[in-house]
């Protein structure tokens, strides 16, 4: 099974695959969204997207089901993302598949990956039990105990604000939401900025977060706007934004933008996720 050119699988109705195919990953360039964004070639952040699959399974020569779960790290730099239902009906296939060790599988999707992102993708499969201890609470001081009123719910990147003195903070909320671009289906995630810059009003980006509820993209379509809006309206000096989205069909993706650190190398795993 592969998908016609330039179809999403993505609100189709799809049979589940019963075995491998590579075909089945739909590639989807970044470059126009981020042109709408005045992001060119040149891109003012570095990151990944991380994605987390907790449900993936296989089976041994001898037909035995093989379990895991899977860290995939794209490159936030890669010409292309993968369209998540496609990752899913691409993972399902493995399920009657015969390998001959966790390694070949971890191997295999590295490749696939790799070349549906056209860069290097970094794979790794964790048996249930040596999934590494992971980190349950994001950095950050919330935003959620402020007691706003809220009426915009489109992206309005004129609620952002900063001034004065120059400040080193990290602050984060659960209230970011938005929907699939092309399901409508809501994503729901937690979102971290850390800055280093004039002081940026909290209730300005309270606001901001919650505009999004009823905006629909991609989740890293979303970080990047919440990136681009923030430098252009506070002018921090450092800048990062992630988000650690909710699980759906098994999967969660993580988009993490930098001016000046690399992504946090532990396994976070949010309560929600």
């Amino acid at each position: 099974m592969t998908h016609p050119d330039g179809v999403s699988p993505l609100g189709q109705a799809s049979g589940y695959p019963d075995s491998y195919d590579a075909g089945l990953l739909f590639p989807m360039p970044r470059e126009a969204s981020r042109a709408s964004l005045g992001i060119g070639h040149e891109l003012p952040f570095s990151g990944r997207d991380r994605w987390h699959a907790w449900e993936l399974s296989w089976l041994n020569a001898q037909g035995r089901p093989q379990v895991a779960v899977g860290r995939f790290d794209i490159p936030a730099d890669s010409p292309c993302m993968v369209e998540s239902k496609s990752l899913k009906l691409y993972l399902n296939g493995y399920n009657n598949e015969r390998m001959v060790s966790l390694e070949a599988v971890r191997a295999l999707i590295e490749t696939d990956l790799s070349a549906a992102c056209q860069s290097g993708v970094f794979v790794e499969l964790y048996a249930p039990q040596d999934v590494p201890a992971m980190v349950t609470a994001a950095d950050g001081e919330s935003l959620d105990v402020l007691d706003i009123a809220c009426d915009v719910y489109q992206p309005d990147a004129s609620l952002l604000s900063a001034g004065g003195d120059g400040v080193q903070e990290c602050l984060r909320s659960d209230l970011l939401k938005s929907n699939c671009p092309v399901t409508l289906q809501p994503d729901w995630a937690s979102l971290m900025v850390r800055y280093r810059g004039p002081r940026i009003d909290r209730e300005g980006l309270l606001r901001y977060i919650v505009s999004f509820r009823n905006h629909a993209d991609f989740h890293e379509h979303c970080v990047e706007r919440i990136y681009t809006d923030l430098m252009r309206a506070c002018r921090p000096e450092q800048l990062s934004v992630g988000a650690w989205y909710t699980r759906r069909g098994g999967l969660d993706i993580n988009p993490w933008r930098s001016n000046f650190e690399a992504p946090p190398e532990s396994f976070i795993k949010l309560v929600r996720q």
